[in-house]
């Protein structure tokens, strides 16, 4: 059917610049909560965090300007000024929900968001998608980037990764992970390094947060840490930086498979020569929710997380 001709819209409303309409998100946290007593309840029917329900009604109150439930209360109870708002709505958002077109299939009843950092989604995550298609066709998938190094609190995924020192001491990692000097072959035109010390020829890149001077004690060196060069925090941008030629990175083989089975990295002494230590920070998830696509996308992350441990291991010590 064609679109109607603009001649016959309606004419804009002169208040349409005061509009400052909430986000539907936000609406339906605070119809969900209202109607089932707790955040809790409405992050069950919503596919969603508690937390991330807390946040949409926060929100929602700050933008109106009114209190939307009473504090303290259990199980929740509306406000005068919220009961008064939900009446509002409730027919605009009951009209919506009756439109085909927003109505999910029950084979697509079930979303689950990941937040991730980039490296770790790109290199390990992206490649098991697929598997996990496969084992769960009733859930729908959706990977998000998180910011590395920056502590954001909660968000509203329902599950999520992030990278550093240990958070829980009862918890494991989701990968056991190893550092090693990897290098493009442009560095090694003669083939691997003779020995440790003939890095000093080499240019290393640096990341404070993973710094050389560990693995330098490990192999017998008393150098210093490397003051010259750019200094790269991300994971990521590392790996890229070596893959170029521009030094010898101090990286994890879980995050560069890829370029270790293409030849494109190498280890600097060889492959199953070259001394690797255990890396300090480890990728972990957060405690999340006990909803079976919750449970389920946590066993599958651990899964791709373990393999790309033991594939990157393989890789340089020779298994594969």
């Amino acid at each position: 059917m064609a679109l109607p001709p603009s001649s016959s819209l309606p004419p804009p409303s002169p208040s349409d610049d005061a509009l400052r309409l909430p986000s539907l998100d936000a609406l339906r946290a605070f119809e969900a909560a209202a109607r089932l007593g707790s955040y809790e309840r409405a992050a069950e029917a919503l596919h969603i965090t508690a937390s991330a329900v807390g946040k949409r009604v926060a929100t929602l109150e700050e933008q109106l300007g009114l209190t939307l439930f009473q504090r303290g209360s259990k199980p929740l109870q509306l406000s005068a000024s919220g009961r008064e708002y939900l009446a509002a709505i409730w027919p605009a958002l009951e009209q919506l929900a009756r439109v085909p077109q927003h109505q999910r299939g029950a084979q697509r009843g079930q979303r689950l968001r990941l937040s991730a950092p980039p490296t770790l989604a790109r290199e390990v995550l992206v490649p098991a998608l697929p598997a996990f298609a496969e084992q769960h066709p009733d859930i729908e998938l959706e990977l998000v980037l998180s910011v590395p190094f920056l502590d954001q609190g909660g968000s509203d995924a329902d599950l999520d990764v992030r990278h550093g020192q240990a958070l829980r001491t009862d918890e494991r990692p989701l990968m056991q992970d190893v550092l090693i000097p990897l290098a493009s072959p442009a560095l090694l035109p003669d083939g691997p390094l003779r020995q440790p010390g003939d890095l000093a020829r080499l240019p290393l890149l640096r990341n404070p947060l993973e710094p050389w001077t560990p693995w330098f004690r490990a192999v017998g060196l008393d150098w210093p840490e490397p003051e010259q060069g750019p200094r790269l925090f991300d994971l990521g941008m590392r790996l890229e930086a070596a893959l170029c030629g521009q030094g010898v990175v101090l990286s994890r083989p879980s995050l560069a498979r890829a370029a270790l089975r293409a030849g494109r990295l190498r280890p600097v002494l060889g492959a199953g020569a070259t001394p690797w230590l255990m890396a300090s920070s480890a990728y972990w998830l957060l405690p999340h929710g006990e909803q079976p696509a919750q449970q389920a996308g946590a066993a599958w992350l651990r899964e791709a997380c373990e393999r790309a441990a033991a594939d990157g291991l393989a890789l340089i010590t020779g298994g594969s």
